[in-house]
């Protein structure tokens, strides 16, 4: 994926426009240019033909072209381009979401669709590149390498291996092998990762991390097992770490109250360095609409104090070298067109995007609609459950009727803790102590046919209802987390009846909810009305939950069962403990008291 694929007769024809022997397509005059190889801005003419950029020249001193637009001295810059993306996370479709992005002023995105992998295999990977053929958004795939995230902890829809990974390296669309999760097994050399990592050194791709929490000699480690990117970024220090030891960084924007932190770091530096990029890794609709994608993560770095010229380079020149792409991320002769204007580099806001080379995008929208591709089908049906029952949610200790058990529990939101506490046990079911809730994970893939698993969840406080998601990084099976067995099991079924999605129950109602039909995790409405479903959803869930920001929000439902990270989480198999990759019994010990 390093060129695109532009006839010869084009840049024929871009030759001999540049020469003054033909006329341009398009001229865009008067504009701000900002070159990202030098950090000017100069004002200059670029004349487009076809897709390509044919000629940057000095004001006025080309003027022969079938279409004028007059810039008016406003910035120029190269499209956007995000360098890591689930698209899956905003739930919508491949058209939908390039509807949004596009407006915003990004052109281009690197897709690690692991979310569609892990229910539907190599083919939700295979939906991902059709469903975007012919957009607008230029989509680079990415092979997912955590189908599970973490083999032996938890099942998903698949398992990947090197076969698999071979086979979606060979597709054209594919740039690389997606953010390596399991470092576990990299750095302990399983047979899985060893066929992951080769089959992309092989492909000459490029291979993504996902390096959080690893320092020193495991992060060199890591490095030197072939990955060459990092967006879990933890701290200031932890980025320069990685920057040193010659990792890509992308600055992602979804942790926005780490970017003072990495700000102040970089600007330590001698020099901005050409591996900082950017990207949106996870974005819901809600605030991808109100707030924006990459957009909206690079006018957070200039509030933060970096210069705008440095932020959008980020986002262009140091993307695309990052992507291997380069006849992207530079306003220069030969280049794809894919421009953006914006009126002020203080505040940034996407006049008009022009991809390769056909103005797109006016004033925030799109001026045409986006249409699904008519010969791919959208996978539907994915939730392989019957309706669940109020019995099914109860934390039962089978060797006692009544008395007390000590059990192990997850303590915290994102960075879990082991707790232990002992509990009553009354007719062979634990009593939630106070404080305490619980979260339960039933696999919904028809895989196995294992019971739904339960655990004591505490450092959530003691919720007031049920919230259930079928979006659960990255296995995705459906996970619940309430106190009362009934309105857990009526937030699941609201969700087993729709085919998946997020849904809240409190005293015998559903609160809110979002059906999420295709592959149980995107959404068949308008853009405009899932988000505001969502976002409904997510004030709504405030009622059931005491959120406690930065780590125990809304947005942590969607990763509390994610396996591959450090402590306690609960999956599908069992209660795992990330740390030493082990399936833990929950029961230490029990013992019967008189009723």
């Amino acid at each position: 994926m390093t060129t695109h694929c532009t006839s010869t007769s084009e840049r024929q024809r871009a030759v001999k426009a540049a020469l003054g022997q033909l006329p341009f397509d398009l001229l865009l005059t008067n504009a701000a240019l900002i070159d990202m190889a030098t950090g000017e801005i100069r004002h200059a003419d670029v004349g487009i033909v076809g897709s390509l950029i044919a000629s940057v020249h000095p004001c006025r001193t080309m003027t022969d072209a079938l279409l004028t637009q007059d810039l008016a001295g406003a910035y120029l810059s190269p499209g956007l381009i995000d360098t890591h993306v689930h698209v899956e996370s905003s739930h919508l479709p491949p058209e939908r979401y390039a509807e949004i992005v596009v407006a915003q002023g990004t052109t281009t995105i690197f897709w690690d669709p692991h979310e569609l992998a892990n229910v539907l295999g190599v083919a939700g990977v295979r939906y991902a590149v059709d469903a975007s053929r012919g957009l607008p958004l230029r989509v680079i795939c990415a092979a997912p390498s955590s189908v599970p995230s973490t083999p032996g902890l938890e099942m998903s829809g698949a398992d990947f291996g090197g076969q698999e990974m071979e086979t979606m390296l060979a597709w054209p669309e594919v740039g690389g092998v997606a953010e390596v999760m399991d470092m576990h097994g990299v750095l302990n050399g399983s047979d899985r990762m060893l066929e992951i990592l080769d089959a992309g050194l092989n492909s000459g791709k490029l291979i993504e991390g996902h390096a959080r929490g690893l320092s020193g000699a495991q992060l060199q480690a890591y490095l030197a097992a072939g990955v060459t990117s990092d967006h879990e970024l933890t701290s200031g220090a932890d980025a320069l770490e990685k920057l040193r030891a010659g990792l890509t960084l992308e600055i992602r924007g979804s942790h926005p109250y780490l970017l003072p932190e990495i700000v102040t770091a970089l600007k330590t530096l001698p020099h901005l360095s050409s591996q900082v990029t950017v990207c949106t890794d996870d974005v819901p609709p809600d605030m991808l609409l109100e707030k924006g994608g990459i957009v909206a993560l690079l006018n957070m770095l200039i509030e933060q104090g970096l210069p705008a010229t440095d932020v959008l380079r980020m986002a262009t020149l140091n993307a695309a070298i990052r992507l291997q792409r380069n006849d992207l991320g530079l306003i220069a002769a030969g280049r794809i067109a894919d421009l953006v204007v914006f009126d002020s580099l203080e505040s940034l806001c996407a006049r008009q995007v022009y991809v390769a080379g056909k103005l797109i995008a006016q004033d925030g929208k799109m001026l045409a609609p986006l249409n699904a591709n008519p010969n791919v089908a959208a996978p539907r049906n994915t939730l392989q459950l019957q309706p669940l029952v109020a019995d099914d949610f109860i934390l039962k200790i089978p060797a006692i009727h009544h008395g007390k058990a000590t059990l192990r529990h997850i303590k915290g939101a994102r960075f879990t803790q082991w707790g232990e506490t002992t509990a009553e046990v009354r007719n062979g079911n634990v009593q939630i102590p106070d404080g305490f809730s619980l979260i339960w994970v039933q696999h919904r893939h028809g895989r196995h046919q294992a019971t739904p698993q339960l655990a004591l969840l505490e450092g959530w406080g003691e919720l007031r209802g049920a919230i259930a998601t079928s979006y659960s990084h990255d296995s995705h099976n459906l996970v619940v987390l309430g106190r009362d067995p009934a309105d857990m099991a009526q937030a699941a079924n609201a969700l087993i009846a729709t085919g998946g999605g997020m849904a809240l129950s409190q005293n015998g109602k559903i609160l809110a909810q979002v059906a999420m039909p295709i592959a149980g995790m995107l959404s068949d409405l308008p853009a405009t009305e899932l988000a505001q479903q969502f976002r409904n959803l997510r004030d709504m869930s405030a009622q059931i939950a005491d959120w406690e920001p930065p780590y125990r929000v809304f947005k942590a439902i969607e990763g509390t069962c994610l396996a591959c990270n450090a402590g306690p989480h609960l999956t599908d198999l069992g209660l795992t403990d990330g740390t030493t990759r082990q399936i833990v019994d929950p029961l230490i010990a029990c013992w019967e008291t008189p009723a």
